[in-house]
């Protein structure tokens, strides 16, 4: 366990000042409050890639799990982590970890994913933004950032009102969670700048680190 936090040390830690149990979602990316290493995973639902509500504890089912939250699939930068954590997931089943991707595309959309990527990892909708904001990774989008996606990227998202009463987009903070087969959380990696994401090095390497 030492060696565990020990590893934390090679975090951003910048987003872990405040509290981990808010549920609000916040105002940027860089005031968001994560689940924390030795917290466990909250009871919350998401949507299958069937479009069937599906409570996350049942998806994950005792297993020890690689949990990541990824903007969508319309980000390049989600796109690359996609297929990198595509190219070490036969090395991550080796170790016991079943691998879990959660955004706020649709499932329609995720099942576009499985097929144009071949994926052959487990794909959850939170379309609404529900699972992010229980794990403390959701926020407000800026009005251009909104603006921007809406039109450049065609994304139907359902718009939420901010603290000021505007309609923004809301987005997950990109997020890798390393979960026992009870739920409580190894290691996290939480980053607010999107274009930033965990090597898949690090990754294997923290996951070892938990089956040790």
């Amino acid at each position: 366990m030492n060696k565990i936090y020990l590893f934390l040390t090679l975090f951003i830690t910048a987003t872990l000042a405040t509290s981990a149990t808010a549920k609000n979602i916040a105002e940027s990316a860089e005031t968001v409050t994560p689940l924390l290493v030795g917290q466990n995973v909250p009871e919350v639902k998401a949507t299958d890639i069937n479009g069937k509500s599906v409570l996350l504890s049942e998806v994950i089912n005792n297993k020890p799990t690689i949990l990541f939250f990824y903007r969508g699939g319309w980000c390049p930068f989600c796109n690359v982590q996609m297929g990198q954590l595509q190219a070490i997931e036969k090395d991550l089943t080796e170790l016991g970890f079943q691998l879990i991707g959660i955004s706020t595309d649709s499932a329609a959309d995720l099942q576009k994913s499985l097929k144009d990527k071949k994926l052959t990892y487990t794909l959850l909708s939170d379309y609404h933004s529900n699972v992010s904001s229980e794990f403390g990774l959701a926020f407000f989008a800026s009005q251009k950032v909104t603006d921007r996606y809406l039109a450049k990227m065609d994304l139907q998202n359902p718009l939420q009102k901010n603290a000021a009463g505007e309609q923004r987009l809301v987005l997950p903070a990109p997020a890798v969670y390393v979960l026992d087969s009870d739920g409580l959380v190894h290691f996290q990696y939480v980053n607010p700048n999107y274009k930033v994401r965990l090597a898949p090095e690090l990754l294997l390497h923290a996951a070892k680190l938990v089956v040790e």
